[in-house]
């Protein structure tokens, strides 16, 4: 089975494409390489995953590639994910993620694609009015990113209304893993490993009891394989752990693995923050078959060995 990567260098298309590579398939990747690392692009080069530039904003050039390409299956992981950039910078939220996705959909149905993955995000969801999270929640995103992947969302059923495609759209809670690149906009526990390699203390925004759904990249990469192959289509489904830690509890953990005695220290609160956050995960456990096989004590380690 062939797959095309849309996003294929970023963070989770290139941990995506070795993966399904390492399972077999003929993976293929398109990235316009304005976020992609060194390191992955280094990865991608040593496994010998085929990776084409290109930028999925520019249809022709998208659809050019879908035609020579020929997959069974695009997983679209192309996509801007800061919500704070996002703030700053609508504009180009919406032209990458609405207007991406809008390409992406049109060339697969234009050319009969067996099935598209989505990758979408809990950011659709906005501030829970329950806990856990399931995919019938109420959608009222907080930021421009959430806005731009729930259009996205949208599009992708539209066209599986109109041209009889199928799909599969994966919410994902807050991913993390190897290769995840650092910037100012990088997810708390990336801010906590380099703090922890600098011998700095750990910055807390707020009191820190506010909780999220940490979910390994590898784990991810399994919901998108399971997704290429369900009976269950034209669906969306949540991707976490199912199990949320509070930051403060996040903190402790890496201090107390690391061994590192470099404490913490609280901020203000950032507006627009979610206080808690975690999903329900028994869709994807059901109809997908997934389960979480990496835990956040796992994960961590992993990071901390990583130089």
């Amino acid at each position: 089975m062939k797959v095309l990567i849309t996003g294929g260098a970023g963070f989770i298309g290139h941990h995506t494409a070795i993966y399904l590579k390492s399972l077999g398939y003929d993976v293929i990747c398109l990235d316009n390489l304005s976020r992609s690392s060194d390191e992955a692009l280094r990865v991608l080069r040593s496994e010998n995953i085929k990776l084409l530039v290109g930028d999925v904003t520019n249809y022709k050039q998208l659809d050019s590639v879908v035609s020579s390409a020929s997959p069974d299956v695009i997983v679209h992981a192309a996509a801007l994910i800061s919500v704070e950039e996002s703030m700053e910078r609508p504009e180009e939220y919406v032209n990458n993620n609405v207007i991406g996705t809008l390409n992406v959909v049109r060339s697969a149905a234009r050319h009969r694609i067996s099935r598209l993955i989505y990758v979408s995000s809990a950011a659709v969801y906005g501030d829970p009015i329950k806990l856990p999270i399931d995919e019938n929640h109420p959608t009222s995103p907080k930021s421009p990113y959430g806005l731009s992947k729930l259009f996205g969302e949208e599009v992708v059923k539209l066209y599986c209304r109109a041209y009889d495609l199928s799909s599969i759209t994966l919410r994902l809670f807050n991913v993390y893993g190897p290769r995840q690149q650092l910037s100012q906009y990088s997810g708390v526990i990336l801010k906590f490993i380099r703090s922890v390699r600098e011998n700095l203390p750990l910055t807390i925004y707020g009191s820190g009891e506010q909780s999220r759904d940490f979910i390994h990249v590898i784990d991810v990469c399994r919901a998108v394989e399971l997704s290429m192959m369900s009976p269950y289509v034209n669906e969306v489904y949540n991707v976490g752990s199912g199990k949320p830690i509070s930051i403060n509890e996040l903190a402790n953990l890496i201090l107390n693995i690391s061994g590192c005695k470099v404490g913490t220290v609280y901020m203000p609160p950032r507006s627009g923050d979610i206080i808690h956050s975690y999903a329900d995960m028994s869709k994807a456990n059901a109809y997908l078959g997934f389960k979480p096989t990496i835990t956040i004590e796992e994960g961590i380690k992993e990071l901390l060995e990583v130089r």
